[in-house]
């Protein structure tokens, strides 16, 4: 299952039926789980831990130090979990200290040619990586969100569950969960109605939802009157809650 001009360096823990494709190099630290498919020309170094079947093709490269002038050899991890795709020459780097000193990675997730998650990002389960979207330091971005190609997070900004952003985004302030959010620096336009029909989303949900994004974002009234008439209407809803905790909690602001 391992190629043999693949190095695998003493130490490196491989599971069962794990396979490694012509050069690629995984170092001392690495621990992959059963299942996982290795392309060619790829190197995972660090201490970085894969979980079980994912598929990481041709010249990714996974576990590298950050691109921080302040990191100094600092014992950091990555960790990814089951189940994603990581396409050709997709870059996945360690934490650091100052962030936590780790960069965490869920399951299910695509990860299309050229993106990029820098150190200390926090990414959730079934989410989708366009083609060059890029994820800078300490970015969080929740489960079954969208990234378009080109599109790129500034550093300490998150987004939302179910966000779906349009390809060239550049996002520099929180995108709260199922918002679409377009431009340059991005804007919410609307609600990724689509998608959370896709999620099984009952029509309830979805109207206290849209009541939810009108009072905030085309109401005309201040954050904190809008969350209040929310409070007073329709938090019943959990998913309605979690938009409301998500911009009561920003640190960066909302992108509008």
């Amino acid at each position: 299952m391992i190629h043999p001009t693949a190095i695998i360096e003493p130490g490196a823990q491989l599971g069962e039926n794990v396979k490694v494709g012509a050069y690629s190099i995984i170092r001392e630290h690495v621990t992959i789980g059963d299942g996982t498919v290795v392309g060619p020309h790829v190197v995972i170094e660090g201490r970085t831990t894969i979980g079980c079947d994912n598929e990481i093709f041709q010249f990714a490269s996974i576990g590298a130090i950050p691109q921080d002038l302040k990191f100094h050899g600092e014992e950091t991890t990555l960790t990814i979990g089951d189940r994603n795709k990581i396409r050709e020459f997709t870059t996945l780097h360690l934490g650091t200290e100052d962030g936590g000193g780790k960069t965490v990675i869920g399951n299910d997730n695509l990860f299309m040619a050229y993106t990029h998650v820098a150190h200390d990002c926090i990414v959730g389960n079934h989410i989708i990586l366009a083609n060059n979207a890029t994820l800078a330091g300490h970015v969080e971005v929740d489960d079954y969100a969208i990234l378009g190609g080109m599109s790129a997070v500034h550093q300490f900004t998150r987004v939302g569950s179910y966000v779906m952003a349009s390809g060239g985004s550049m996002i520099a302030q929180d995108l709260p969960p199922y918002v679409i959010a377009q431009g340059d620096r991005a804007k919410t336009v609307g609600l990724n109605l689509i998608g959370l029909k896709r999620r099984g989303f009952s029509s309830e949900t979805l109207s206290a939802i849209k009541k939810a994004y009108k009072l905030v974002f085309r109401a005309g009234l201040r954050q904190e009157e809008a969350l209040q008439q929310i409070a007073d209407t329709v938090e019943q809803f959990p998913e309605v809650v979690a938009f409301t905790d998500f911009i009561r909690n920003s640190e960066r602001g909302i992108a509008r």
